[in-house]
């Protein structure tokens, strides 16, 4: 796990749908900072969903977006910023060095919680393209078993997300970011 001074952006890292947007926007909130969602920045630049970038360019291309999105938010953020990253974000070197300026804060699930998050998620089909030709749970295991020690190269903390809600979330980490100062 990484260490960092608190007085940082904080940027979090998770699979999909372990609630890095919306525990994001609620720690935002709570600590007075912006809310940068990079999913929400890629899609903005490129005019289009997730989806259909990885149906036109590949995930090769939808990755060199990202790092280019990552490194221009980052520019940005100040301390008690929160941005909120893609669950794959991590996957390439440049964009884990480029994160060594937050304080990152991995949120975890289980494979369980996971899966049902995003079987009830409206926006999975245009924002959150399949990545293999598993069904959803081998592909959830297979992933977090490949990011993992990616997470938890990053990490600055960690916090489960399958019971509290994402307000508690929220102060949870909050409280974390400020007892670290």
């Amino acid at each position: 796990m990484s260490t960092l001074s608190v007085r940082q952006p904080i940027a979090l890292v998770g699979y999909r749908g372990t609630g890095k947007s919306t525990v994001g926007r609620f720690l935002a909130a709570e600590l007075g900072g912006r809310f940068v969602d990079l999913d929400e920045a890629i899609t903005s630049d490129a005019g289009e969903e997730i989806a259909a970038i990885f149906a036109r360019e590949g995930e090769s291309g939808f990755r060199d977006r990202e790092s280019a999105c990552l490194a221009a938010s980052l520019e940005d953020l100040a301390a008690g910023d929160v941005l909120a990253t893609g669950g794959g974000v991590i996957g390439r070197e440049e964009n884990r060095r480029r994160l060594t300026g937050c304080w990152v804060v991995w949120l975890q699930a289980s494979v369980g919680t996971i899966a049902s998050r995003l079987l009830d998620d409206d926006l999975s089909a245009t924002q959150r393209p399949a990545l293999t030709e598993l069904s959803l749970v081998a592909e959830i295991n297979a992933m977090l078993a490949r990011r993992g020690p990616l997470y938890r190269e990053v990490a600055s903390h960690c916090v489960p997300t399958d019971v509290q809600s994402p307000e508690e979330i929220a102060t949870e980490i909050a409280a974390a970011w400020k007892a670290n100062s």
